[in-house]
């Protein structure tokens, strides 16, 4: 990879990234709405040649009811502790296929590779942040608080969703910020917990 080539491909591994960290917290949405960017072209997005697939009507149909109805069990008691176990394998997948897809001028195999090594780890950290999370507001609030962390989550996921479409140079500070804002959000839940054990 020359000079050129890396300022070609860091702009696209921010978007790759930041979609994968989106991925994390929930599994379909940001493929969402990648894949309905990508249909009506729109924020400049091209996907690789091997996952156009994305961009289907067919595809982007299945994904906003996924999307959907992810969006609406994860507000539900004991059902958003199913979609984590669940997510503990998909939401890497979906980081991995979003990471891949926007990787438009190299090679499929080259993509998936990049996919797997920025998507795979990126959208499993995130999840695990999210699961630990909602683990320790279940312990303390019987999960009660759970609804609104999911709504945090949702808008978190939208937000870091068009800020790596937008201005991808800005998606490392994005998730600094966020991962701050997760720490701290961590630390309240357990101060709570062990003032009421």
């Amino acid at each position: 990879m020359n000079v050129m080539d890396a300022t070609t491909y860091i702009p696209i591994a921010l978007l790759g990234l930041g979609l994968a960290a989106s991925s994390g917290l929930n599994t379909f949405l940001p493929l969402m709405v990648l894949a309905m960017a990508a249909k009506f072209q729109l924020f400049g997005v091209q996907l690789n040649g091997s996952f156009a697939w994305l961009a289907s009507d067919a595809a982007v149909g299945a994904l906003a009811i996924a999307t959907f109805a992810e969006i609406i069990a994860d507000k539900v008691p004991a059902v958003d502790h199913v979609l984590d176990v669940f997510g503990t394998v998909a939401r890497p997948v979906a980081g991995t296929v979003a990471a891949a897809s926007v990787f438009h001028g190299s090679d499929p195999a080259m993509a998936a590779m990049l996919g797997l090594i920025i998507g795979a780890p990126t959208a499993f950290g995130f999840h695990a942040a999210k699961a630990g999370t909602r683990a320790t507001s279940s312990a303390g609030t019987f999960g009660l608080l759970n609804p609104v962390l999911s709504i945090v989550e949702d808008l978190a996921a939208v937000a870091m969703t068009i800020t790596a479409l937008l201005a991808p140079i800005l998606v490392p500070l994005f998730l600094l910020v966020f991962g701050l804002i997760l720490w701290k959000m961590v630390k309240v839940v357990r101060r709570k917990n062990w003032r009421t054990s």
